[in-house]
């Protein structure tokens, strides 16, 4: 049973940061958030692409949203090439709906159009992302790529998934990586293939 101790749970809140030698082009330097894994599969939002030429403010034109301050200008994410017309608020856990899923360390997830017209209102989260799509695995499929060192995890942390530098993201991810083992990570150290001469 999925729990805070259960193997399939251990990715909650934390990030999969695609290897360098990610072999999906979809996914390549990638730093996906993880907002739920269980005996179901996993979802996930990835925080560090945007959706070219869609800023937050279009997005609350087409649905007759008014806006009153300049949060129109941040951008939409791509969250992930599964259901990429669906919005997904990524944000952090200030703010709560009846369909709002609770993520370990102080986030959460929203779909819908209310937590949209909030966020334009000024009564929103703290802090949120609106995501176009998200990533998702079927069961057992993300264990798979993880044994094919497809993706590094690192801790999560707001103050990452939140930057609005997104170009940075990648780098300073697979930094704390580096930080962990006592220096920068150089990606070029790492492989995927493992158990070979």
């Amino acid at each position: 049973m999925p729990g805070s101790g259960s193997p399939a749970a251990f990715l909650v809140g934390r990030f999969l940061v695609a290897a360098p030698s990610m072999p999906d082009e979809r996914f390549q330097k990638s730093v996906v958030f993880i907002c739920k894994h269980d005996d179901d599969g996993a979802l996930g939002i990835i925080v560090n692409n945007k959706v070219e030429d869609l800023p937050l403010g279009q997005v609350y034109k087409q649905l007759g949203i008014e806006v009153s301050d300049t949060t129109g200008e941040r951008p939409v994410l791509f969250g992930g090439p599964v259901d990429p017309t669906r919005g997904l608020v990524l944000h952090s856990a200030d703010y709560k709906r009846e369909e709002t899923l609770l993520i370990e360390g102080g986030m959460a997830l929203t779909a819908s159009v209310e937590i949209l017209k909030d966020m334009a209102g000024g009564s929103g989260p703290k802090q949120a992302w609106l995501a176009l799509g998200h990533s998702g695995w079927a069961p057992g499929q993300l264990d798979r790529e993880m044994q094919d060192n497809a993706w590094l995890v690192v801790d999560g942390d707001a103050g990452l998934v939140f930057d609005p530098d997104l170009a940075a993201k990648w780098q300073r991810a697979l930094d704390r990586l580096g930080a962990a083992a006592g220096g920068r990570f150089d990606p070029a150290s790492f492989s995927h293939q493992t158990g070979r001469a």
